[in-house]
């Protein structure tokens, strides 16, 4: 597959080049005694280290799907992210340790003119990197290399503030190391607690861009006798692998071979255009006679009373056996689901006594 190709070279890439920044880092760390340079190393070793599990949980990802896997393998990738911002969490935490004992026992660094040219290349060269691998992610969307791609970029800072200490050093002689070793550690933690608050957040469920869902119930919308589309549901198989169901608003009157058509019209555009698997399912719509029209306009004053109530939909009238039906969408926010259930029934009761009202409450789950 193209994607992890892509994802596979770009992580060899930054093996290599972390390999030889943390080589030239560590030497010139220990020859002129600074700390935040070893430190700086021991940070772009991790980085060799978390593609390394990029590039392995690339591969397990692409495993076809099997039995006990319908779905495929590709959340092993979110895992391998897990791996990486632990490692990188690890690395901040020794790191912060090494600098709090360095702020209690200050030693002397000797910075050369040569240590911090060499420094300097390795800003640029970081920060380049760093830049490439972003965009590289965003084309592909890989999760990893976005993570790759903005750890590097924070590295490139933090080698800055290393070059300062050193240019602070030279002038003044006055030694930061411990402190910067500090500032160096926690930027460290908290890049590896976003990476993994992020990553925690795919494997557990979280909503989609509003700009995805809005562009999908558009495109459904455009169909010829589609009313409106409802209850998008998308789930996260790993990237580029989202499976969903959505059910789309059409006139009562068409037949099973209508429907049929038009249903396997829709999940076929979306496929190819959007790359997402879709389930249709049916709300019938029969607003035309004037009775059904009233109920639902009443119905639809009713709701204005309630801010908590986001949308209604799925609107139905069975004349025949004196039944209306409705789904509403409430907020999260909200715990009085039963008592907005009551109220309506009973203000709806008031004017058609004669009718039933099924009410059929749907979480918000998507814009």
């Amino acid at each position: 597959m193209e994607r992890d190709r892509v994802i596979i070279k770009t992580s060899i890439k930054g093996i290599v080049l972390n390999i030889v920044l943390v080589t030239f880092k560590a030497i010139i760390g220990l020859i002129v005694n600074s700390i935040a340079i070893v430190l700086d190393a021991v940070n772009n070793l991790s980085d060799a280290l978390s593609a390394i599990i990029t590039i392995v949980g690339t591969k397990l990802a692409a495993k076809k799907p099997d039995k006990e896997h319908p779905y495929g393998h590709g959340r092993i990738e979110y895992i391998a992210s897990v791996l990486i911002s632990l490692i990188i969490l690890a690395a901040g935490v020794t790191a912060l340790k090494e600098s709090i004992q360095k702020v209690i026992n200050p030693g002397e660094a000797n910075y050369s003119v040569i240590s911090l040219i060499i420094v300097f290349v390795a800003v640029i060269a970081k920060y380049i990197f760093g830049r490439y691998v972003k965009k590289v992610g965003k084309n592909i969307n890989s999760q990893g290399l976005i993570a790759t791609g903005t750890d590097a970029i924070f590295d490139s800072v933090i080698s800055f503030s290393t070059l300062i200490a050193g240019i602070i050093s030279i002038v003044w002689h006055i030694s930061i190391e411990g402190f910067l070793g500090i500032v160096i550690s926690l930027f460290i933690i908290k890049s590896s607690i976003d990476i993994l608050r992020e990553t925690l957040d795919s494997i557990i469920g979280k909503r989609e861009d509003s700009l995805l869902t809005n562009s999908i119930k558009e495109r459904i919308n455009s169909f010829e006798n589609v009313e409106g589309s409802y209850d998008l549901i998308l789930n996260n198989y790993g990237p580029n692998k989202i499976i969903g169901s959505v059910h789309i608003q059409i006139p009562d009157n068409l037949n099973a071979r209508e429907i049929h058509a038009l249903t396997n019209k829709i999940a076929g555009t979306i496929y190819l255009e959007f790359g997402i698997i879709l389930t249709i399912g049916i709300y019938a719509s029969n607003t035309s006679d004037e009775q059904s029209k009233n109920i639902k306009n009443s119905l639809e004053k009713i709701i204005t009373k309630y801010p908590e109530i986001l949308q209604m939909h799925g609107f139905y009238v069975d004349t025949e056996k004196k039944q209306v039906l409705f789904d509403l969408v409430i907020d999260f926010k909200s715990n009085r689901i039963n008592e907005i259930k009551d109220n309506i029934m009973n203000n709806l009761k008031k004017e058609y006594s004669e009718f039933t009202f099924n009410i059929n409450f749907d979480a918000d789950f998507s814009d």
